[in-house]
């Protein structure tokens, strides 16, 4: 920290790791966060913000106004939710819900956003206002289309939105900053492929579903290989294949599920389409019927070049020359922060969560409590480099 640091009121160490422990310890999942929410709440109103609870059920946003007067109004968002994983550490923070945990570091997420928020209330030494957004669902549910959809950005208009996410595999103490592409876009699907059901041994009286379903798994990933732009990296994954329940009889339902994943939004709805062609040709070669439930997920997260090079700088006050990447690869996992950098210039950053972190959605892993305290500086620094001047840095 800089000189002007120690006139600002940091929590400690033990704070966070208090309040990150705690949520650890009790996850919830989607739209189910009422604990959460309520700490949440109960913290942010002990520091004298106006607090709103119940966006999408259990998001809560508070809202604070600079010591300096008008200026922009920006947001700093972080997830609340866990996930259906059953947690195999054994901590003492380890999850008490069976079967649900904190296995993307959301935990973290929200505390460093608390201890922001802390800070900045102590002293608000900034022209505008910032909205801290505490989110429900990220995991799957889209909580921040929800947000929206239940009037976030009509009640707290902001010009800008920043948020973050832990990245195992990235030494703790540095990060990563895109100027654009960050996170690809996330489609699922569900399909049953119905053909006639018949005796093993006798083929030839049904119509095989079965052979029909594998042929159909191993082909669509030519749709990736040899259909779209080299430049344009994309993925098809079928993930679930559900199929009879016997040795002698062949199934006459076969129930498929996957993902599609990209970033450009044209590539997407080609790459929609080949795929319901494959599936009509695959069904009429073998006389079946098909029923797909395509569903347009999440869009890309892409970052505001202009602002993802004031985040880049903020970093680096926080963490030193040196280690803030600018050169990793977009990753194909997905976000709803993308509904959020739809509606207004966004960022999201990686913050190194260490080397050796299990990975994200793994059932060892566990937040890294040394990068708390470096969370919070970002959303701090973060706050007065954009509010500093009272007008955010013009965009592209």
């Amino acid at each position: 920290m800089n000189h002007a640091d120690n006139d600002l009121n940091w929590p400690l160490q033990e704070t966070l790791q208090a309040w990150r422990h705690d949520f650890h310890r009790h996850p919830e999942t989607a739209f189910q966060e009422h604990r959460t929410s309520a700490r949440v709440a109960e913290l942010l109103k002990g520091w004298g913000l106006e607090v709103h609870t119940g966006l999408a059920g259990t998001g809560v946003v508070a809202v604070l106004r600079g010591a300096r007067g008008q200026g922009p109004s920006i947001g700093l968002r972080a997830d609340m939710d866990a996930l259906h994983v059953h947690e195999l550490n054994s901590c003492e923070h380890k999850s008490v819900n069976e079967g649900r945990m904190h296995a993307c570091g959301h935990d973290g997420h929200t505390t460093m956003l608390l201890g922001a928020a802390q800070t900045l209330a102590a002293q608000p030494d900034f022209a505008g206002v910032v909205h801290f957004i505490f989110q429900p669902a990220e995991e799957n549910e889209g909580g921040a289309r929800a947000m929206i959809e239940a009037g976030l950005f009509d009640r707290f208009p902001m010009q800008a939105v920043y948020s973050m996410h832990n990245w195992p595999g990235l030494p703790a103490g540095t990060a990563a900053v895109h100027d654009e592409a960050v996170m690809a876009a996330f489609d699922i699907f569900d399909l049953s492929l119905t053909g006639k059901g018949c005796h093993a041994a006798m083929p030839h009286l049904g119509k095989d579903a079965l052979l029909a379903a594998c042929q159909l798994v191993t082909h669509l990933p030519a749709l990736i290989a040899r259909e779209q732009e080299v430049h344009k990296p994309a993925v098809l994954s079928v993930t679930s294949f559900n199929a009879g329940d016997t040795y002698n009889v062949m199934p006459e339902v076969i129930k498929l599920r996957g993902t599609v994943r990209c970033f450009d939004m044209q590539q997407r709805a080609r790459i929609e389409q080949r795929f319901r062609d494959a599936i009509n040709a695959t069904c009429t070669l073998h006389g079946l019927h098909a029923e797909l439930d395509y569903r347009v997920s999440y869009p890309a997260t892409i970052n505001n070049p202009v602002h993802a090079q004031v985040c880049a700088d903020v970093l680096e006050q926080v963490l030193g020359q040196g280690n803030v990447r600018r050169d990793l690869k977009p990753s194909m996992a997905s976000e709803d922060f993308s509904f959020m950098a739809q509606a207004c210039p966004g960022v999201y950053i990686w913050l190194g969560n260490g080397e050796d972190s299990a990975s994200l959605h793994n059932p060892k892993y566990d937040f890294n409590d040394s990068v708390l305290p470096l969370g919070v500086q970002y959303f701090v620094k973060l706050v007065h480099a954009m509010l500093r001047d009272g007008k955010l840095p013009v965009s592209s």
